[in-house]
C-alpha cells in the first residue's frame, strides 16, 4: 500500500505533468515539422533541383533477386538529407522561441528597474539609514 502512495504522490508532482506535456506537445510539434519538410520544402526544393526527390535517393548495394527472395539492400540517403533538413528547421524553431522570451524578460526587468525600488526596499533603506545615524 506504501508503494502505491508513494508512486501516486511522484506521478502528481508538477515536473512529472509538466514533462508529459512537453512529451505531448512535441510529438505534435514533430509532425508539423515533418509535414513542413516533406509537403511544403521539399518539392521547390526538388523543382530548383530539376526535379530531384531527396526522399527516394539511394545507393543501392545489391538489387533485389526475385528468384531467390532477396530484398534490396541500400543506402537511403536521401531519407537521411530529409531528416537533417527538419533537424535544422526544429532547430530555427527553437532558437526563435527561446530568443523572443528572453526578449520578454528583458523587457520585464527594464520595466521593473524604471519602476524603482518597491516599498519594502524604501522602508529597509530607511532603517538601515536610521541604523546607522545612532
Amino acid at each position: 500500500m506504501g508503494m502505491v502512495k508513494e508512486f501516486k504522490e511522484f506521478a502528481m508532482r508538477g515536473s512529472v505533468i509538466d514533462l508529459a506535456v512537453g512529451v505531448v506537445i512535441g510529438g505534435a510539434f514533430g509532425k508539423i515539422v515533418t509535414s513542413l519538410v516533406d509537403d511544403l520544402i521539399m518539392p521547390p526544393l526538388g523543382y530548383i533541383t530539376g526535379g530531384m526527390d531527396f526522399s527516394n535517393m539511394k545507393i543501392t548495394l545489391a538489387e533485389a533477386n526475385e528468384a531467390t527472395g532477396a530484398a534490396e539492400v541500400a543506402i537511403q540517403y536521401g531519407n537521411f538529407i530529409n531528416v537533417i533538413i527538419q533537424f535544422f528547421i526544429i532547430a530555427l524553431c527553437i532558437f526563435m522561441v527561446i530568443k523572443g522570451v528572453n526578449s520578454l524578460k528583458r523587457k520585464e526587468e527594464a520595466v521593473e528597474e524604471a519602476a524603482g525600488p518597491s516599498n519594502e526596499e524604501v522602508l529597509l533603506t530607511e532603517i538601515r539609514d536610521l541604523l546607522k545615524n545612532k
